[in-house]
């Protein structure tokens, strides 16, 4: 048996709370939500990060997303959504396989702040068409 929590979700060990399930996926009320509605989409494969998934079980999982986000909106007409992926213990991962949460909104304590603090200043646009080229080199 798997160690992956939501591998145990998949393969039905233990339970989750369904919101949508095909072959490839699986969406699921989070345990430990943010606010009402707080859902997560997974591929139903263990993939730990976007960069280890499949194009095509991506794109799969990402064609089903705006599918639960209207099914959210209808039911409980948040005003706003967010959709999170932390990728990478740095970036605040804790299970490590693939999950994207749908986060409704509805005022500013429902529990998530989220705050940009661009760099503008550090980057010109020398600096932008070079790192433009780095990513377009690897993705030959």
């Amino acid at each position: 048996m798997t160690e992956c929590l939501f591998c145990k979700l998949v393969d039905g060990s233990i339970p989750a709370t369904k919101v949508y399930e095909d072959d490839k996926v699986l969406a699921f009320m989070d345990i430990m939500p943010l606010t009402k509605g707080h859902t997560l989409l997974i591929p139903k494969a263990h993939h730990a990060s976007i960069q280890e998934m499949p194009p095509e079980e991506a794109a799969h999982l990402f064609s089903v997303a705006p599918k639960i986000a209207r099914a959210i909106e209808d039911a409980f007409e948040p005003h706003g959504l967010n959709l999170l992926n932390n990728n990478g213990a740095p970036a605040g991962q804790s299970v490590f396989h693939f999950h994207l949460h749908f986060i409704p909104r509805y005022n500013e304590k429902d529990g998530l702040k989220v705050s940009w603090k661009t760099k503008e200043k550090e980057f010109s646009m020398d600096d932008f068409a070079e790192h433009a080229k780095e990513i377009q080199a690897k993705l030959s």
